[in-house]
């Protein structure tokens, strides 16, 4: 029994690295979902979306009155026949009836903050599906380039198999071999690159995607070529209402505008109302036994008439913000608009190289069917129904090549234009 629970115990504390090590097939949706859960960057503005809700309720606060309770004991000696001990209390309710609008401007810049930030979770989604994309499509091409490599390598292995048994007949050269040899050694050394660039892509998207070293990330779908009309003016007017970016140097200016409104507030009056009660013990000192308690109602009116200007200063400051957050926003604009522009440009260079290679799939799937009419009747060798298959292999890849560019390209487009 002893050794059964030391066998399962085992068995728990290993379960975890077998699991983690196990091949997770993904489809793109699956991985950009956990992406969108689980990114540190989207994680860490949508934190940011929190504080700005809280800035928004602390600055609803000044609307408020406030009040505060003050208590104290002292004991005096020396001073009177015996020491006296006495407990004060004040109480105070406090209410801004005028701060020269600070505290609305306030509350409304914070609104617009939280405008910038959503614009900056919003953004960071964009770039985060689009790497998504990229680096699983990679990881996807990565695999077929080895997959080609390899049936490039095992042909290159017949070829040189073929050449050793026409050498033992005498029909070949030494040098014959050593140059097969060579060229071995070239597709092997091409094949383990390819491996080395899967594993490489593969880490890439494990890491945007917060999952462990040891797990074996397989893109579960294909390529597929879906072409979609496009056009620039409409993807550019779409950008200049989706992008987050647009919204979020939009919503800038409105926080720099209410800025500037709550600096010059320091040179406004503020008006308050107050209540005060105040309560104390007696003392031998007094002829009332009882407590003495009291209140003050008053109403303060306060206007600073001079701070050297410093306010001054600050307003102009709070111009300056304002405008270098439209200059930004102009910036903003013109890059976003190259961008659009080339990956519109990238889509219709990916679009025609599909076309190209169509053709040439067709070339060489109409010479692998002639060869293997060869090859059936006994005029052509296996070799050369190698190469003829393997010509139509490489044919198929240069097809998902184009696919992936125009994928990504597409990709690039659809992020340019705001959308995902």
């Amino acid at each position: 029994m002893k050794l059964v629970a030391i066998i399962l115990i085992a068995f728990i504390l290993v379960s975890p690295a077998i699991l983690s090590a196990e091949e997770v097939a993904l489809t793109l949706d699956e991985a950009i979902s956990i992406a969108l859960r689980d990114n540190r960057e989207v994680l860490l503005n949508a934190e940011d979306i929190k504080k700005a809700k809280a800035k928004i309720a602390e600055a609803k606060a000044g609307l408020l009155p406030t009040l505060n309770f003050t208590g104290g004991w002292t004991d005096t000696g020396g001073y009177y026949n015996k020491d006296i001990g006495q407990t004060t209390t004040q109480t105070t309710l406090k209410q801004y009836l005028y701060k020269g609008g600070k505290t609305i401007n306030t509350i409304e810049q914070n609104k617009y903050k939280l405008e910038v930030s959503q614009a900056l979770l919003d953004k960071t989604k964009l770039e985060t599906v689009l790497n998504i994309k990229k680096a699983f499509y990679t990881l996807l091409l990565a695999g077929e380039f080895s997959n080609l490599n390899k049936g490039i390598l095992n042909n290159t292995q017949e070829y040189l198999d073929s050449i050793k048994a026409r050498y033992r007949n005498g029909q070949v050269s030494e040098s014959d071999i050593l140059k097969m040899e060579s060229s071995l050694n070239t597709v092997i050394e091409a094949y383990e690159a390819t491996l080395n660039q899967v594993e490489a892509s593969a880490a890439i998207l494990r890491n945007l995607l917060y999952l462990d070293d040891k797990v074996k990330v397989k893109p579960a779908n294909q390529f597929v070529y879906e072409p979609k009309a496009v056009a620039y003016d409409e993807g550019f007017l779409q950008a200049m209402k989706t992008r987050p970016e647009i919204r979020q140097y939009e919503a800038q200016e409105k926080v720099d505008k209410k800025a500037i409104e709550i600096t010059k507030a320091d040179n406004r009056p503020s008006i308050y109302a107050s209540w005060d009660y105040y309560s104390r013990s007696h003392t031998s000192a007094t002829t009332s036994k009882n407590w003495n308690d009291y209140n003050i109602i008053g109403l303060t009116f306060s206007w600073p008439i001079f701070d050297g200007w410093a306010t001054k200063a600050k307003v102009e400051q709070a111009i300056t913000d304002l405008k270098e957050t439209q200059l930004t926003k102009e910036k903003a604009i013109k890059d976003i608009a190259l961008e659009l522009k080339n990956a519109y440009l990238d889509l219709k260079n990916a679009i025609e190289k599909i076309k190209s290679v169509q053709a040439q799939i067709n070339l060489y799937k109409d010479t692998l069917l002639v060869i293997q009419d060869k090859y059936n009747a006994g005029i052509a060798s296996s070799l050369d129904l190698n190469d003829a298959s393997l010509g139509y292999e490489v044919s198929l890849f240069n097809q998902k090549q184009a696919i992936y560019d125009y994928v990504l390209a597409k990709s690039r487009f659809d992020k340019a234009t705001g959308g995902i």
